[in-house]
């Protein structure tokens, strides 16, 4: 292959015209022949600079409404003849089919009418023929022709064009084309995910443009890199860059926080789970209670709230060493004392929808599930004891319940007046899991009378009520579900304890 070539030619046709007029000019000055159509043909003429419209290339006109512009013989053969095979170089001589070196052109903007609420026909409408086939093209072709598939490239053309003086080398080509087979792999995904959200095909395509190279994955000696815009779900305010571990925290909080809504809440997180978390009038005593759940595992947490952080609760935080805070807004002079510490990553969340769905690599492939996005509300909740629950501990099942959804299985929750006491996380056995609460429970001296019990999945028998009934609990939610419910049921009942049923499982794991 041949490395260094010059470009004498470009086809140029876009639906973005954002920054392309410097590219214009400078492609001008250097003498290269234009071709273009319809509205691009009409903003390079308005600059003044020579331009061949492709309809006098080609001899035929623009039809079916625009559908049928650009694919045409002496289109594709000036894009795909091989300058150094004879046999293309013979025939692109006969058919009077010039050269074309450069390509620049985007894609219609498929996304962007399907966000906007479109009608189909619109939609259908913004799926690009011609423009992901000169994509393909000029892509495949990249030992002559250099491809800019994107408006984000037009800085990087210009800077070559300015550094080579309208040459390129073959890495440079190399390089374009990667990037526009990555815009048009995107592109189609795109349009099959819309088609497929109603056809539901057992198929897989997703596809992220963005990525940002991390520090390192879980470990030192591990590679890892974030695919996805994280701009547009926060905004930092300060601090050093989210690594990987830091990453599956916030990941974590978020999807915490997204289940309590209305009164102030603050949780603490680490390694994936709540080892605090609180809901009071006041933010400053949501922090506080949050904080006295387990101020040791709070040492280096992650730190997540769901209404704005005033002054006085960012003084307290601050005598806390933690990795991150999160929250909606901040007063500023919260945020002034919060920015203390260099490093604290400081971020402000963004009301954006997390996807539906969620991906794992899973032994060989890929495993995909809906998003858990069940949180009981009191209407779901089934009393299966001779003694209901009061109002108060409702309230407080419910806080629990939504705990044991987001702690990694198996779990059980020990919650009062709204406050987390403590949690068993990530047992093997669900009676390890309630013995690690009480026994995390009691070292930060929480008084367990009045308590109520959360577990993830039903009780397989009935020693984890007589457990916690020893302790002082006497109100329980849990699925349901076990062949041996009746045994906790009657346990419950003979010893005067109420407990309900949601009748959904929230494995995590």
């Amino acid at each position: 292959m041949s490395s260094s070539k010059k470009i004498n030619s470009a086809l140029i046709s876009v639906y973005y015209k954002d920054n392309l007029e410097p590219v214009i000019k400078k492609l001008n000055e250097l003498g290269v022949t234009i071709y273009s159509t319809g509205g691009t043909q009409t903003f390079i003429e308005e600059l003044g600079a020579p331009v061949k419209s492709v309809e006098g290339l080609t001899s035929f006109p623009e039809i079916l409404g625009g559908r049928v512009k650009t694919l045409h013989p002496k289109i594709f053969g000036g894009i795909l003849g091989r300058r150094e095979l004879d046999t293309d170089v013979a025939q692109m001589e006969q058919h009077e089919i010039p050269t074309i070196d450069l390509v620049i052109v985007d894609l219609y903007p498929f996304e962007e009418t399907l966000a906007s609420g479109a009608s189909e026909e619109d939609i259908i409408e913004k799926i690009d023929i011609g423009g992901i086939s000169l994509i393909r093209a000029a892509a495949k072709n990249f030992n002559d022709v250099v491809i800019v598939a994107s408006r984000n490239d037009y800085g990087s053309l210009l800077s070559l064009l300015n550094e080579k003086k309208g040459s390129t080398d073959i890495s440079d080509r190399k390089t374009f084309a990667a990037k526009a087979f990555a815009m048009s792999s995107y592109y189609d995904s795109a349009i099959f995910n819309y088609f497929n959200a109603s056809e539901q095909l057992p198929v897989l395509r997703n596809s992220i443009n963005s990525g940002t190279v991390l520090r390192y994955g879980e470990n030192p000696h591990q590679k890892g890199v974030f695919y996805g815009d994280m701009d547009a779900m926060f905004e930092k305010l300060n601090g050093k860059e989210l690594s990987y571990n830091n990453l599956l925290d916030v990941d974590a909080a978020v999807n915490l926080m997204a289940d309590f809504k209305g009164e102030p809440t603050f949780a603490i997180l680490k390694h994936n789970n709540a080892c605090g978390i609180a809901s009071r009038p006041k933010l400053i005593d949501a922090w506080k209670d949050a904080l006295a759940g387990d101020p040791v595992s709070a040492f280096g947490g992650i730190l997540i709230t769901n209404t704005e952080i005033d002054f006085e609760t960012a003084e307290e935080i601050n005598k806390l060493f933690c990795e991150v805070v999160i929250a909606p807004s901040y007063q500023p002079n919260a945020l002034a004392i919060l920015k203390s510490k260099n490093n604290r990553i400081i971020l402000v969340q963004k009301p954006v929808e997390l996807p539906q769905k969620q991906i794992r690599t899973l032994l060989n492939g890929i495993v995909e599930q809906d998003r858990d996005s069940v949180s009981e509300i009191h209407e779901n909740l089934q009393t299966v004891t001779n003694v209901a629950p009061t109002e108060a501990q409702i309230k407080d099942l419910l806080f629990a319940n939504k705990l044991a959804k987001h702690t990694k299985s198996n779990t059980v929750v020990l919650a009062k007046n709204n406050q987390l006491l403590a949690s068993g996380t990530g047992q093997t056995s669900r009676v390890d899991a309630l013995r690690q609460a009480i026994a995390k429970a009691n070292t930060f001296g929480f008084d367990l009378n009045g308590a109520v019990m959360a577990s993830d999945a039903f009780f397989p028998f009935a020693d984890c009520v007589e457990i916690a009934h020893k302790v002082g609990i006497n109100t329980v939610i849990q699925p349901g579900g076990s062949i041996k419910d009746k045994d906790s049921i009657e346990y419950c009942n003979a010893k005067g304890m109420s407990m309900v049923f949601t009748g959904t499982r929230h494995f995590k794991h």
